[in-house]
């Protein structure tokens, strides 16, 4: 349990609490629910520039991550077709994976196809279930994706002062603003309540709020003197209670009572909002592919990991079918913006590839 780990550690209730975010981030868990301390490892591991348990920002904003990555590929001959939608991949009779198939109707021919599509969508929507074990079928649609995560973002006509470290006379960003900033995390039973409710269909009453500033860090990112503010907030059920859906009344409710927990810290943060982008876990879904809106395509638990990821005798990037890798967050190690996956599976499919 995260918990009795956070115990031997610290004394600080909001210290333990504000370190067991990191245990439930994107988890439908609580900081008691067993195994969440594999969690806080899998985003406290590895390290940045030398400093071991860093996180980055990238310049730009997320999108320039890929477009570095798509900048590489292309200068070494890749083709890149973007806002194509994939229908099925294609098999040969030997049933192997032949390539693509798109929704326009081209067929783009290959040896070897990697998925970076959830688990969920590459087996159960991309290939003929008659093509695939039963029993690896069966548990492709056991795999746990239940998401708590809403994802709002803001924009603001000013930098956000909190009572606890008021802004500068000159409005300029202070070091609190660089960091990730955790509310109503002032003790972890704050955390467990938040996820009780989750677990009853009702969208926490204090939500566990990580906000971040990425224009203090870069301007560039919006106009001068205004800012951009991301929420990742949890716990949100993909599906509420009595049958209600996540229309725009509940999606407004929901950030209305986010945006107030914030003035409760920043006051003047509500008068300084511009606009805001809520995004709810069937949102996430339906816009990013992510299954059951999980930022981890499945839950990051230990029934879920290691040579159980995506599912027992399939950790290694290799499918069912011949010729189809996975080497998106579904395979293991599971999710996070690190290239693990991605990096394990080209070394396997390049293996391969020297055999065709």
């Amino acid at each position: 349990l995260l918990g009795q780990i956070l115990d031997q550690w610290f004394e600080s209730e909001p210290l333990k609490a504000t370190l067991a975010t990191d245990a439930v981030i994107g988890a439908m868990a609580s900081p008691h629910t067993p195994g969440s301390g594999y969690v806080l490892l899998h985003h406290v591991m590895g390290e940045l520039e030398g400093r071991r348990g860093a996180w980055g920002y990238v310049a730009g904003g997320m999108g320039a991550l890929s477009q570095a990555i798509a900048c590489a590929a292309t200068a070494r001959g890749a083709h890149i077709f973007a806002e194509k939608a994939v229908c099925h991949v294609l098999l040969g009779r030997d049933g192997r994976a032949q390539g693509v198939a798109l929704q326009d109707g081209t067929e783009v021919r290959s040896k070897l196809v990697l998925s970076n599509a959830s688990p969920q969508i590459t087996f159960l929507e991309l290939i003929p279930q008659e093509q695939l074990p039963k029993d690896f079928v069966q548990r492709i649609r056991q795999v746990d994706t239940r998401s708590p995560v809403t994802k709002i973002n803001v924009a603001v006509d000013r930098l956000p002062s909190f009572l606890a470290a008021p802004n500068a006379r000159d409005g300029q960003p202070l070091p609190h603003h660089q960091c990730s900033i955790h509310l109503n995390c002032e003790n972890t039973h704050l955390l467990h309540q938040a996820f009780t409710e989750a677990t009853h269909g009702h969208p926490s009453n204090r939500p566990m709020i990580e906000l971040c500033i990425p224009s203090a860090l870069d301007p560039g990112l919006a106009p001068q003197g205004c800012h951009v503010v991301s929420l990742f907030t949890q716990y949100t059920p993909s599906m509420l209670a009595d049958g209600q859906s996540w229309d725009e009344q509940a999606r407004n409710a929901y950030a209305d009572r986010v945006f107030d927990c914030i003035e409760d810290y920043a006051p003047g943060f509500k008068a300084s909002v511009i606009g805001r982008d809520i995004l709810t876990p069937p949102d996430l879904e339906r816009i990013f592919g992510l299954p059951g809106g999980n930022i981890f395509h499945g839950g990051m638990s230990l029934d879920q990991l290691y040579f159980a990821r995506p599912a027992p005798s399939y950790s290694g990037y290799r499918s069912p079918i011949p010729g189809l890798y996975l080497c998106g967050s579904g395979a293991h190690p599971g999710g996070g913006v690190m290239g693990a996956a991605g990096r394990n599976a080209a070394q396997v499919a390049l293996k391969d590839f020297r055999h065709l």
